[in-house]
C-alpha cells in the first residue's frame, strides 16, 4: 500500500480508501459481511474509511461503526452531510442548524466522539459559505470533526469557499471529492487545478465508473452487473455515451493486458497517478471485489501505458457529459437562466 499526505494536514492516508455506501440496502451487504471487507481492507493497509449519512438512510454509518468498534484510533473516520434525509424539508443542505444536529445523528450511529474529515456532499446553493464554514468551523473547535471538506463542489465554488474562510477568518475545507475515472476526465481540466493550487487532499469516488471499469462489462455481453439493475440507463448501449464507454473499455482491456494488468488495475493506478489525487475511494460489495482492487495497491503505471489510455480517452473529456454531478444549476435548470 502506498501513503500520501492528505494536502497540508499532515495525516498519512492509503493510496486506496474504503467507501462503504455499498453497506446495507444499497448493495445488499450485510453487517457481517462489512465488517469481513472491513477486516481485510485495514489487513491490507489501508486506513481511510468513507461513509455518509444518507447511504441507506444512516445504514451504512450504523454498519461502519460496528466494524470499526475497538480500532477507531487506528482509522481516518471520514462521513459526509448534506443530501435529503427523510421528507423534512429541512433535513438537508448545510445550514447551521442542520449540519450541527445531523453531526450529533451520525456520530451516534458511528458510536464514536468525533470524526476525522466532514465533508458537505454537495455544494448548495441556498446556502452562504460564511453559513457553512462558521458552523464547520465551530464544530471543529468543540473538537467533534478533526477536518473538513467538500464532496463534487464545482471548481469555482471550491475557489469561492477559500476566499469566505480567508475574509471572515474561517476554517477552510482541506479535501474535495470529486468524481473521475478514465472515462470521466473532466476534472482535470477544472477541479484538480484548482484543488493543486488550494494544497487540498483529493478522494476520489467512482474510479471504476460505475462499474463500466470493473472488467464485467464487454462488448457482446449481457450487462448483469449490480449497478445497471439499480441504474439501467447509465449502461443502455443504445445510447451514445454508452456506446463510446464500452468502445473505450474494450481498447482499455487491450492495454491492460499488453501491459500485464487487470482492467481494475489499470483504472485504479491510472487515477492515483495524477500528481493531484491523494487517494481513490473503491467501495466493494463482497471481499471478493475487495480483494481484486486491492490487487492496485502498488500498481504504478508506466508512462507507455498512461499515454496510450489519453489515446483513447482525452484528458480533460468526459464521456458521459450528462452523469456529471457538479454541473451548475443554471445548465439543469432553465428557470436561473432565462429572465
Amino acid at each position: 500500500m502506498q501513503y500520501r499526505t492528505l494536502g497540508r494536514t499532515g495525516v498519512l492516508v492509503s493510496s486506496l480508501a474504503l467507501g462503504a455506501m455499498n453497506f446495507g440496502r444499497i448493495g445488499r451487504t450485510t453487517q457481517d459481511e462489512a465488517t469481513a471487507i472491513v477486516d481485510a481492507a485495514l489487513e491490507a493497509g489501508v486506513n481511510v474509511i468513507d461513509t455518509a449519512d444518507m447511504y441507506g438512510d444512516g445504514e451504512s454509518e450504523e454498519m461502519v461503526g460496528k466494524a470499526i468498534a475497538g480500532r477507531r484510533d487506528d482509522i481516518v473516520l471520514a462521513t459526509k452531510a448534506g443530501m435529503p434525509i427523510g421528507t423534512e424539508r429541512n433535513h438537508q443542505g448545510s445550514s447551521r442548524r442542520w449540519l450541527v444536529t445531523e453531526l450529533d445523528a451520525s456520530l451516534s450511529r458511528l458510536g464514536v466522539d468525533h470524526v476525522d474529515l466532514y465533508q458537505i456532499h454537495r455544494w448548495d446553493p441556498n446556502t452562504g459559505d460564511e453559513e457553512t464554514l462558521s458552523a464547520l468551523t465551530d464544530l471543529q473547535r468543540a473538537g467533534k470533526i478533526r477536518y473538513f471538506g467538500s464532496s463534487t463542489f464545482p471548481a469555482h465554488r471550491i475557489v469561492q469557499a477559500q476566499w469566505t474562510a480567508r475574509e471572515h477568518h474561517l476554517g477552510r475545507y482541506v479535501t474535495e471529492q470529486p468524481s473521475y475515472s478514465i472515462l470521466q476526465r473532466g476534472i482535470e481540466a477544472h477541479v484538480l487545478p484548482v484543488t493543486q493550487e488550494y494544497g487540498l487532499g483529493v478522494l476520489v469516488w467512482s474510479p471504476l465508473a460505475s462499474g463500466w471499469l470493473s472488467g464485467a462489462i464487454r462488448a457482446g455481453r449481457d450487462i448483469t452487473t449490480h449497478r445497471s439493475a439499480i441504474l439501467p440507463e447509465r449502461f443502455d448501449t443504445t445510447i451514445p455515451a454508452n456506446r463510446a464507454r464500452l468502445d473505450a473499455v474494450e481498447r482499455l482491456i487491450k492495454v491492460a493486458e499488453e501491459a500485464g494488468l487487470t482492467l481494475i488495475q489499470l483504472a485504479l493506478g491510472f487515477v492515483t497517478a495524477h500528481p493531484g489525487v491523494t487517494s481513490a475511494l473503491i467501495g466493494p460489495r463482497t471481499v471478493d471485489h475487495l480483494h481484486a482492487q486491492l490487487a492496485a495497491a502498488d500498481t504504478v503505471l508506466t508512462a507507455d501505458v498512461l499515454d496510450a489510455v489519453d489515446e483513447i480517452v482525452a484528458p480533460g473529456t468526459d464521456l458521459a457529459p450528462h452523469e456529471k454531478h457538479d454541473t451548475p444549476p443554471a445548465l439543469l435548470d432553465p428557470s436561473l437562466r432565462r429572465r
